[in-house]
């Protein structure tokens, strides 16, 4: 099982998305915990090296747990990734491996990974999607 913290931003009934350098499908930005790490901790170090920007840790909001075929492993490999909404301070810029920022609707969930569909499913059924 992978274990992944990701941040659930929402601007206009779009999601804020990523594309890693040489990827082929675009993640909602975060990453792994490193050892000792909270899911917090993880959550603000993985927004400040992906997107240059600082998650305001006082307003981390749980915004669900989901898990998927990892994409790019082989088959039977999980991804669990736990979500977090967040206000965040700075300029969104795509900063480490990071090759592009992109604002997905859900006509853009075939871009996504299979984890990411279930999360687009999630929003869109909530009506945060469009």
């Amino acid at each position: 099982m992978i274990d992944k913290i990701a941040w659930i931003h929402l601007l206009d009934g779009r999601v804020l998305s990523t594309r890693s350098r040489g990827k082929d499908v675009c993640y909602l930005p975060g990453g792994k915990r490193e050892p000792g790490e909270t899911d917090a901790e993880t959550l603000v170090r993985e927004i400040r090296e992906e997107l240059d920007v600082a998650i305001a840790p006082e307003s981390i909001t749980p915004a669900g747990t989901f898990e998927a075929q990892a994409h790019g492993h082989a088959a039977g490999t999980l991804v669990r990734m736990t979500c977090y909404t967040a206000e965040y301070h700075g300029i969104l810029k795509a900063s480490s491996e990071i090759e592009e920022i992109v604002w997905l609707g859900y006509a853009d969930r075939g871009r996504v990974s299979a984890v990411d569909k279930l999360i687009f499913d999630h929003l869109r059924e909530a009506g945060k999607l469009t």
